[in-house]
């Protein structure tokens, strides 16, 4: 019995193989203080994720990473972005002068750093690689996603792994587990079976163990670091403090008909989620000819929509606008968010899950949203595209919606505010161990020692 608890106990043991650079060396100079730290951690570390607000140089760090890991292996790394991102990474990379090139499958792949998009997964050996970085890895949520699992299983044999992205759902534990999983940490299961509990009878939502909480932050802390800004781990934030943000909310009238979606005869505010889905289809002309009439005609604007039939009357609706739409072949959307970047178009149509993630908008001060839905991971992250490290301008962001909506607008408010809460509650935990293990020169990697001997019951009839 004693052999058999313990070989129970030993599959229990978290396991983390060291995998990292004893020797990380001299790190380029364009980096900044927080910047260098944590790549130095993470470089130590081998696997590790990268939880920083926008703004705060993730791909600077990821080049840097990414160049040392395939020096030290000899072979080549390969960075995932989402659609678009990977013509930025080129960018960046010619300005901080770290080498990397864009590839379309494993032909091109080169020594050194490779970057494509997450859609050209299929067309890699990624068992080839030094080193994988996910960016913008927020793409790992989805607990049964098509590319989480492809990744999880496709980079288990990879030596170097790196996550990073600005939004992990500070209240979808699932998401940080699916990271650890990712790094061969500890799979999402076992994350929850160790650390948590089933909160109530709803199976879909877990809260940590009371007599666990301080653990799980420290295991969080072993292998990740969180920051919204660079004082979070104790840096000076300089230039990383914003200008302001105006977020100004409109409401277009409706000349309400009686709608085949819903039934009624009179205009009602919307509750359901069929009931929200008609009312945007049925207020599209209002909402447009409220979103042209707050353009401006002399700096640079990014409308953001929801549906084909926005975008579409946006274009039509105001002069010079151009839309860029998922259906766009990939060098399409490059070709016209470099246009946009690079002043040749003003006024930008597009979706967040087209141009929400990864793209540096600080050109542009001026956006808004002609149609919401109640993902705050998108209207954030589309927000950051302007609100971030070098705007030098305070950024208005209008959200338009129209009376019969529902409280759309006033839900996302309280999911920013939950989200703030909780990520400030993370930063709060994790920000003096994470600190000390950026700035240490050690690797920080909690065992399990177990040393609390199991009583048996002597109704059992087991002998100890």
């Amino acid at each position: 019995m004693t052999d058999r608890y313990q070989q129970f106990l030993e599959r229990k043991r978290m396991v983390d193989p060291s995998t990292g650079l004893s020797d990380v060396g001299e790190l380029p100079a364009f980096l900044f203080p927080h910047q260098r730290d944590i790549v130095a951690w993470a470089l130590r570390r081998g696997r590790a994720a990268v939880f920083a607000g926008t703004g705060l140089g993730k791909t600077a760090m990821e080049l840097v990473w990414g160049d040392k890991v395939a020096r030290h292996t000899g072979k080549p790394v390969l960075i995932f972005a989402p659609l678009a991102v990977s013509a930025q990474h080129i960018r960046e990379s010619n300005k901080f002068g770290v080498q990397a090139r864009i590839v379309k499958d494993a032909s091109e792949v080169g020594p050194g750093v490779n970057v494509t998009n997450y859609q050209k997964i299929e067309h890699f050996d990624l068992s080839t690689l030094g080193g994988v970085i996910l960016d913008e890895s927020s793409i790992l949520k989805s607990t049964d996603g098509h590319y989480r699992t492809r990744l999880i299983q496709e980079c288990a044999t990879v030596p170097f792994r790196l996550a990073a992205t600005a939004t992990p759902a500070p209240n979808d534990f699932m998401e940080l587990g699916n990271h650890a999983e990712f790094l061969g940490v500890m799979s999402y299961t076992d994350m929850l079976a160790t650390f948590f509990v089933h909160d109530g009878g709803d199976t879909q939502k877990w809260r940590l163990k009371g007599h666990a909480e301080n653990e799980f932050w420290r295991w969080m802390a072993s292998w990740s670091v969180m920051l919204r800004k660079p004082s979070d781990l104790g840096y000076d934030d300089g230039k990383y403090k914003l200008p302001s943000l105006t977020q100004n909310q409109h409401t277009a009238g409706v000349k309400y008909a009686p709608s085949m979606d819903t039934g009624l005869l009179f205009p009602m505010e919307a509750t359901t989620m069929q009931e929200r889905i008609a009312a945007r289809r049925d207020t599209v002309e209002e909402r447009v000819a409220l979103a042209a009439s707050l353009t401006p005609s002399d700096r640079p604007f990014v409308w953001w929509c929801n549906l084909n039939s926005e975008s579409e009357a946006l274009v039509r609706a105001i002069h010079g606008a151009v839309e860029t739409k998922g259906s766009d072949p990939d060098e399409v959307k490059e070709r016209k968010i470099t246009d946009f970047v690079e002043g040749r178009i003003r006024v930008l149509v597009t979706k967040p899950l087209v141009a929400g993630f990864g793209l540096n908008f600080q050109h542009c001060a001026d956006t808004g949203f002609v149609g919401l839905n109640d993902s705050f991971e998108q209207v954030f992250q589309a927000v950051r595209r302007f609100w971030r490290f070098g705007q030098t301008k305070p950024v208005t962001v209008h959200f338009i919606a129209a009376e019969t909506e529902g409280a759309v607008v006033a839900n996302l408010k309280r999911k920013e505010a939950d989200a703030e809460r909780m990520a400030a509650s993370m930063v709060m935990h994790m920000a003096d161990l994470a600190s000390a293990n950026v700035r240490g020169m050690v690797r920080d990697r909690p065992d399990y020692q177990p040393t609390q001997k199991i009583i048996i019951p002597s109704w059992l009839g087991v002998a100890a």
